[in-house]
């Protein structure tokens, strides 16, 4: 698919690795809508690549129905759909004091991480299914997951789990589009220099950076958006889930 000219979603396009797919897109010449809470970031963004950025909550019906109608106001049907938004909570099972870890905050992560990956990706389908083919194809969903689907480290359940069921409706959710003619491939990043990890010490990076096998560094933002592009450009690409990692898997701390 020639992205020129194409309608494109970023959510969590605001920073990171979201931020780094919408500039990509952008620079492609498609016509990105970002998704995100943070409006500040999130217009800046946009007005930094010529798109248009909508507040959206990815966990609540209404809000996603109503950025997706706005977004194509703006652009049109979108036919490239890319899934950024997500959180990471650090908490144990048990934490000090014999203390369980929050319901709250399990439910919170897999309600954002999951739940709002799948809210986002069927509306954005079921609009796509009425739009006319471009050759063989109506559009491409891509997913974000993470390593620590396979590899959750001390402190990760509810992330981990959060992303591990983000693989797992990667294939039934690619079976149940075909008929559309609506792709689906997931992600899975490993370390990666993310806001958040921006945030911590030079040598805690370089640290963190030594234990991928090769290359050994932490993982660039543009590099995540590389393997979307290629995702997109490439149509035998559909219902598998691809590790980005430099080789990593996580020891448990």
């Amino acid at each position: 698919m020639d992205l020129a000219g194409v309608a494109a979603i970023v959510t969590g396009g605001a920073s990171g690795l979201g931020g780094a797919t919408a500039k990509m897109l952008a620079a492609r010449g498609a016509k990105v809508a970002i998704f995100d809470l943070n409006a500040e970031a999130g217009q800046a963004q946009a007005d930094a690549i010529g798109g248009a950025f909508f507040t959206v909550n990815v966990t609540d019906d209404d809000s996603v129905a109503q950025g997706i109608a706005a977004a194509e106001a703006a652009h049109g049907v979108a036919r490239i759909l890319v899934n950024c938004a997500g959180v990471a909570p650090a908490i144990k099972t048990v934490g000090k004091e014999a203390k369980p870890h929050p319901l709250d905050a399990f439910r919170k992560a897999v309600e954002i991480n999951l739940v709002g990956t799948f809210n986002v990706l069927s509306k954005f389908a079921a609009k796509l299914s009425e739009a006319d083919p471009i050759g063989e194809e109506r559009g491409v969903i891509v997913n974000t997951a993470s390593v620590a689907a396979y590899d959750g480290q001390i402190g990760q359940a509810a992330y981990a789990a959060s992303k591990g069921g983000v693989v797992g409706l990667t294939l039934p959710v690619a079976r149940d589009l075909a008929q559309h003619k609506i792709r689906v491939v997931t992600i899975a990043p490993g370390i990666f220099l993310t806001p958040m990890l921006m945030g911590l010490p030079q040598a805690a990076q370089d640290s963190l950076g030594t234990q991928v096998p090769h290359p050994s560094r932490l993982g660039k933002p543009e590099e995540y958006a590389q393997l979307v592009e290629s995702i997109i450009a490439n149509p035998m690409l559909n219902g598998e889930v691809i590790r980005l990692d430099g080789a990593i898997r996580m020891a448990p701390r």
